[in-house]
């Protein structure tokens, strides 16, 4: 099934004019549970995965042997589901509540040490032909293939996350991997995807706010205001919220690739390539969530009428404090390092 985004409340290029010369397109992945193939692009779905080749580990020193099991963290959420699932008595009961508080124990394994090789969890496979807006690889590389490691113990704070992307030329893949290796425990279960396919949806898109020349900022700001007055003042119940450039005209939420990212955690600050010092483009956005009460105009069309509860965290990722993370890519040379923000 395809995922359709509605129109946008209201044309933002007629309200500022100067908006045309920004304008740009993002893909929204539209990750929905499924049963992707190595040969699809997926969110937490098979890799496309050399079997002769060594699969991403974690070779930081950290804590790795104390946490919950992958396969528990995939079951908890079956069973939870199918009990909010049910049309009559929704909910756990007596019997599920006590095999979800079992599946919900960390476990610890003495035998591994700080220091082993820690199997990197795949997070996504994106094919060029599928997503329009991934930028070409190095060397005329089609798929790029994203892992993490599944603790944020690293970095001088031992709070950050550890990323890896690698590209390849897919058809250059012969016997695929068809066991990749597991961590015996997690940090977090927001690591851990659940298996999703994808509907690609190419959108128009505009820079953060903070980023636009200081003049236009400060017209947007003026016209957010007069419309949050407007909105203060006694009206009808059904009357709609008002659209906002931030939350309903610029970036959508939920996983996609390319466009801009969004700055509204943290201030902006410069994204420049460490090895050449080029201003680096956003290259993916994972998303805790595909829509929230404040981005629910973005909702695509066919889940209108889908709860929220049920629908709007499909991958079951969850970044930092259920923001986004926003990778970025070198626009001259894809073999340069990334960089990435939380949002």
């Amino acid at each position: 099934m395809t995922r359709t985004t509605p129109p946008r409340p209201l044309d933002v290029e007629a309200l500022f004019p100067e908006l045309a010369a920004y304008r740009s397109t993002t893909t929204r992945l539209h990750p929905r549970p499924g049963s992707p193939k190595a040969s699809d692009s997926s969110v937490g779905g098979p890799m496309l995965w050399p079997a002769d080749e060594q699969w991403p580990v974690c070779g930081e020193a950290h804590g790795r042997g104390r946490g919950r099991r992958p396969a528990d963290i995939h079951r908890y959420r079956q069973v939870l589901s199918a009990a909010w699932a049910r049309e009559e008595n929704p909910g756990p009961t007596e019997e599920e509540r006590t095999l979800l508080g079992e599946l919900r124990l960390e476990h610890r394994f003495p035998e591994v040490s700080g220091t082993d090789p820690l199997p990197m969890i795949g997070l996504a496979q994106l094919y060029r032909r599928d997503v329009p807006d991934l930028p070409p690889g190095p060397d005329n590389c089609d798929l790029l293939q994203v892992f993490w490691c599944p603790f944020d113990a690293h970095g001088p704070g031992r709070y950050d996350l550890e990323l890896h992307l690698r590209w390849r030329r897919s058809w250059e893949v012969g016997e695929v991997l068809a066991a990749p290796p597991q961590p015996l425990a997690v940090g977090y279960d927001g690591f851990v995807p659940e298996p999703c396919v994808l509907h690609p949806e190419q959108v128009t898109t505009y820079p953060f706010a903070g980023l636009l020349p200081e003049d236009l900022c400060a017209r947007i700001d003026t016209w957010e205001e007069a419309l949050e007055e407007e909105a203060e003042q006694p009206a009808d119940e059904n009357t709609p919220e008002p659209a906002g450039y931030q939350y309903d005209l610029s970036i959508p939420p939920g996983w996609r690739v390319g466009g801009f990212a969004s700055w509204h955690t943290t201030d902006p600050y410069p994204m420049d390539c460490h090895t050449c010092r080029t201003p680096m483009h956003l290259l993916l956005t994972i998303d805790s969530s595909e829509w929230d009460g404040g981005s629910g105009s973005w909702k695509p069309q066919e889940d209108r009428d889908l709860p929220a509860r049920q629908h709007a965290t499909p991958t079951e990722v969850t970044v930092g404090r259920h923001g986004e993370l926003n990778v970025f890519a070198c626009p001259t040379d894809p073999d340069h390092l990334h960089r990435w923000s939380i949002q």
